[in-house]
């Protein structure tokens, strides 16, 4: 047996050419928006007229022929297709149900699009239900700039899945999807995807936004204010030129750079209160409480702060000034630079969800992965690192209820193994909205997601995984990468060949199943240690052996893997020699007698999502009573 060898983003990056930024990809480019957006706000007839420019900015190579904007409000109407969906599918999202479909004329969601110009030429355009197809006057060709001004009236609809009006929890607006947004394109092509109920996709640039709306309303927003002594709400303590209009509205102007979305909400009576973390960010809340206080709310910000730097420390720096926790939408969704979450919580639940959507600022937001056709790229890692985090806060006894873990996935890949016995599983590949079965997408995106990164430290160690998390950041941060960019960066950390895992784990439902066979004594006195393959899946395998009480550790990588790990957290293997995967077994001849081996684990630190764990050691429970 062989021994084996061991915050600072500039924001100055849209204002220069795209084109001219350090490629991460070959050939890479990226396109670029600018929106000024502003709207009029009625609160008795819950809608809004927008007057709204978008400069669209070609970086890529081509000629763009037309443009594609999302319409997500239109959605929300009898017979849309998030209506049908929900109507069809066996097991509905519960917070949708039939619900679209009783909907009457005042409480459904519209766009209407008044009309729409780019460069001042009358632009003409066809809606299907949320996409506007806009048939441009002339070609843009690239490195040219479009300028499109819309003019549009929107109503609201009532709160159903993330965006609306008067919430379970009784929040007057919840403002996700709420403007035409221009449609993603990339190499790929154009990303104009219905909302038929999954999540997004979008341009990074920037957003100057202006709100007008009843004086009575706060409004809290995933942008910076501009103008906070015109509004007061607790923006300023110093609010003494607050500026009403002739109708009793004020003027509320937000501004936001680098990212590629804009969700605000707004209420009478939201408490408001800040605390400036120590990593950077100036944090904000707004919750609703029928008490003066919510005491799960005012504890928050420090538990938040804390969360915020172990996250920074694992992924990467946040590079925004602000993070805004709000009470609103049904549950929890993330945004640029804010979350709206439901909020009436026991604290446990409440600091859940809102790590959760805080990690969403590293994966949809900074790294913003394709939602639509790649959705466990963010929902898997923000599952993952959600569980370090909660572990972690559970280690410095900020969650009561919680207490640490050795495995913080282990609960995670006990209910992956229960699915996959049900036969429901779907290929971790399927476009989002396109799974058959809501549970199938739930465990495909969130829990199977969040074990490909889990096994993959297992596969090239827990330093190496870690140091892949930051690099991954730091090479893709802002430019959309997909999951190729992934794993080719994971192959250069690791120096393996890892196309093998990419393959089986995300485009099939093959599954991991290996077993110590049996261990028998030789005549020269040394134990044979056959271990069998009984799954669809190959892996590498850690063994760990005992030998008078003391652990021995092996590993046994896979010829197709041209590499294996050297340490992992902190532990030295010694290698054995490479798996062939089409052998269904392996033998290994250990260098002592059969009684001193008195114990062989695979996988003792529980990383595989074995189907059939109870083979994994020997001797087996049962052959010990």
């Amino acid at each position: 047996m062989k021994q084996s060898l061991v915050f600072i983003l500039s924001f100055f990056f849209f204002l220069t050419s795209i084109s001219n930024l350090f490629s991460s990809r070959s050939g890479y480019w990226q396109l670029e928006v600018i929106y000024e957006i502003e709207v009029d706000f009625d609160v008795i007839k819950h809608q809004f007229k927008g007057v709204q420019q978008v400069k669209l900015i070609n970086h890529s190579p081509d000629q763009l022929d037309r443009v594609y904007f999302h319409l997500y409000y239109n959605a929300f109407q009898p017979g849309s297709m998030m209506d049908l969906r929900s109507a069809n599918i066996t097991d509905p999202d519960q917070r949708l149900r039939n619900r679209i479909s009783m909907l009457r004329p005042n409480e459904v969601g519209y766009h209407e699009i008044e009309s729409i110009t780019m460069d001042g030429v009358p632009a003409e355009f066809q809606i299907t239900e949320t996409i506007m197809d806009v048939f441009i006057p002339y070609l843009i060709n690239p490195g040219d700039t479009a300028v499109f001004n819309l003019v549009y009236q929107s109503q609201v609809p009532l709160q159903i899945r993330r965006t609306g009006r008067s919430s379970a929890e009784g929040v007057a607006y919840s403002m996700a999807q709420w403007y035409p947004k221009i449609a993603q394109y990339d190499h790929q092509g154009w990303h104009a995807h219905p909302y038929v109920g999954r999540e997004f996709h979008g341009i990074f640039g920037s957003y100057d936004v202006v709100i007008n709306i009843d004086s009575a309303y706060t409004v809290a927003a995933g942008g910076v204010l501009q103008n906070p002594q015109e509004v007061g709400h607790g923006y300023t303590d110093y609010a003494d030129s607050v500026i009403v209009s002739e109708d009793g509205k004020l003027r509320w102007h937000f501004y936001a750079e680098n990212v590629h979305d804009f969700m605000w909400a707004a209420d009478t009576a939201y408490t408001h209160f800040t605390h400036q973390s120590e990593h950077g960010p100036l944090l904000r809340f707004f919750y609703l409480s029928e008490e003066l206080t919510d005491p799960n709310w005012e504890r928050l910000p420090l538990i938040v702060d804390e969360a915020l730097t172990y996250i920074a420390s694992r992924c990467g720096d946040y590079i925004y000034p602000e993070f805004v926790v709000i009470q609103g939408g049904d549950g929890g969704m993330e945004y640029p630079m804010g979350t709206l979450i439901t909020g009436k919580r026991p604290l446990e639940s409440l600091v859940g969800v809102t790590v959760h959507e805080l990690i969403h600022m590293w994966y949809y937001l900074m790294l913003a992965t394709n939602e639509t056709i790649y959705p466990y790229m963010d929902e898997g890692f923000t599952t993952y690192m959600t569980n370090e985090t909660m572990n972690h806060l559970a280690g410095l006894n900020l969650l009561p209820r919680r207490q640490h873990q050795s495995n913080p996935h282990s609960s995670r890949i006990a209910s992956y193994v229960n699915f996959t016995r049900e036969g429901r599983e779907e290929p971790m590949s399927t476009f989002a909205d396109h799974y058959v079965t809501n549970a199938a997408y739930w465990m495909a995106t969130y829990t199977k997601a969040s074990i490909m990164l889990v096994q993959l430290s297992y596969i090239i160690g827990q330093e190496k995984f870690d140091e892949l998390l930051l690099e991954f950041y730091d090479r893709w941060k802002l430019k959309h990468p997909t999951p190729d960019d992934f794993f080719r960066l994971a192959e250069i950390v690791s120096g393996m060949d890892l196309k093998w895992y990419q393959n089986q784990w995300v485009n099939t439902t093959n599954t991991i199943d290996y077993g110590i066979d049996t261990v028998f004594g030789n005549p020269d006195g040394t134990t044979s240690v056959i271990l069998v393959n009984k799954g669809t899946m190959p892996m590498p395998i850690d063994l760990t052996v005992y030998v008078d009480g003391a652990p021995y550790f092996l590993n046994i990588p896979l010829v197709i893997m041209h590499g294996h790990k050297e340490y992992d957290s902190g532990m030295e293997f010694m290698l054995m020699e490479p798996w062939r995967w089409t052998n269904p077994m392996y033998e290994l001849t250990l260098p002592f007698p059969p009684e001193q081996v008195s114990r062989i684990v695979i996988d003792e630190s529980s990383r595989l999502a074995d189907v059939n764990p109870f083979d994994n050691v020997y001797p087996r429970e049962r052959d010990i009573d």
